[in-house]
């Protein structure tokens, strides 16, 4: 049987476990509001934002984890946009994807919006996100 102790510290980690969830699922929601204002889904946004360098499409589906071929209608439809292009890499059998000028604007301004909107930013104070942040890499250490 377990302890008073080992059940508390049980209850603690699913209390503390579900508070976890709950802000990253508001945090999910509020990236989904400030980059559908922009017209844009979550993955399209997340790909704008992670491509500071061209990259070839493999690498960003491991970056959205989701299969290659998904990446290539996101890829599409961001070329379609304006907002990417599609360019040789060292292998040529291999596409990077590119960041146009318009992408690069909208990278930006993207960053500053979803910086904006967010909970973290809105509820906590600059120490308190610094403490967060330290907090955060303890546990993806």
């Amino acid at each position: 049987m377990s302890s008073a102790t080992e059940v508390d510290v049980l209850a603690e980690a699913h209390g503390l476990s579900a508070q976890l969830l709950r802000v990253a699922e508001r945090a999910r929601n509020d990236f989904a509001d400030v980059v559908g204002e922009l017209g844009l889904t979550p993955q399209q946004a997340r790909a704008v934002l992670w491509l500071d360098n061209p990259s070839a499409m493999r690498t960003l589906a491991e970056h959205l984890a989701c299969d290659a071929s998904n990446v290539t209608g996101i890829a599409d439809r961001l070329e379609e946009s304006g907002l990417v292009e599609r360019v040789p890499g060292q292998d040529r059998r291999v596409k990077l994807l590119r960041l146009t000028t318009k992408g690069v604007a909208l990278r930006a301004d993207l960053a500053d919006r979803v910086a904006a909107g967010s909970t973290v930013t809105a509820k906590l104070t600059s120490q308190e996100r610094t403490q967060l942040a330290a907090l955060l890499d303890k546990l993806l250490a």
